[in-house]
């Protein structure tokens, strides 16, 4: 696709953005949604790769015991960093995925108890929760921020937009009553000692939701952005 960089003698340099991190006239496009979602999930390998460690640590644990299953998805979780490395892939999602799953299995090998793989997550989560509550008592909205890192550059030309800044609060709320509830819904399986379908919870209730919740955030956001009046008082296409 062919990109048309002539602009007109007014017309802002790409990179400026109008109110509420909008783009002016003659601007280059954002990605379309689908792209957009997908670049930071790191893409459906992204996603699957999240997964895979817990997966292996699941049914390894199901079909034999706790040590082995231990060391197979720790195996996995290495192996996936290194594939990534060599490949000159990003590797934070790796990382990422590397470090919990060396935090949950030094505690299930500590304990002697598998449910203890899952309680690293199920802290970090209540904590992201109390973090997004906190920024929107404080007026910083947890989520606004992430939104100008991941598509503005960092730039928090939103919070002088009280259209943007109120959309932006209310979905910072959204997603702390998303990940209070799910993270709920594992602590119960860890007290009832449920370890497998705690391991079950674990996948379906992580990258899934965090596709749908930033799927939802994208759209919401963009359809603030075209509602805007043009010139002519007509929505901003």
């Amino acid at each position: 696709m062919t990109v048309n960089h002539r602009h007109a003698p007014d017309a802002p340099a790409p990179g400026d953005r109008g109110p509420g991190g909008g783009r002016g006239p003659g601007e280059i496009p954002l990605p379309s949604f689908p792209e957009q979602v997908s670049a930071q999930l790191g893409g459906w390998r992204g996603m699957v790769e999240a997964a895979i460690p817990i997966a292996v640590f699941l049914l390894v644990n199901m079909v034999w015991e706790l040590q082995p299953a231990l060391v197979v998805s720790a195996v996995f979780a290495v192996a996936l960093a290194i594939v990534r490395l060599a490949q000159r892939r990003p590797v934070r999602y790796a990382v990422n995925g590397l470090l919990g799953i060396g935090l949950g299995a030094a505690l299930a090998w500590r304990s002697g108890e598998a449910r203890d793989f899952y309680l690293p997550g199920i802290w970090i989560s209540y904590g992201y929760a109390a973090a997004m509550v906190g920024s929107v008592m404080v007026r910083h909205p947890l989520v606004g921020w992430l939104w100008s890192v991941m598509f503005t550059g960092g730039a928090a030309q939103w919070r002088k937009d009280p259209l943007l800044m109120r959309t932006l609060t209310w979905l910072t709320v959204v997603w702390a009553l998303v990940w209070v509830t799910k993270v709920t819904a594992q602590l119960g399986l860890y007290l009832a000692d449920m370890e497998h379908a705690l391991g079950v919870a674990r996948i379906l209730l992580g990258a899934p939701v965090f596709a749908l919740m930033l799927a939802l955030t994208i759209w919401t956001v963009q359809r603030v952005q075209k509602s805007r009046p043009g010139p002519s008082g007509a929505p901003a296409t």
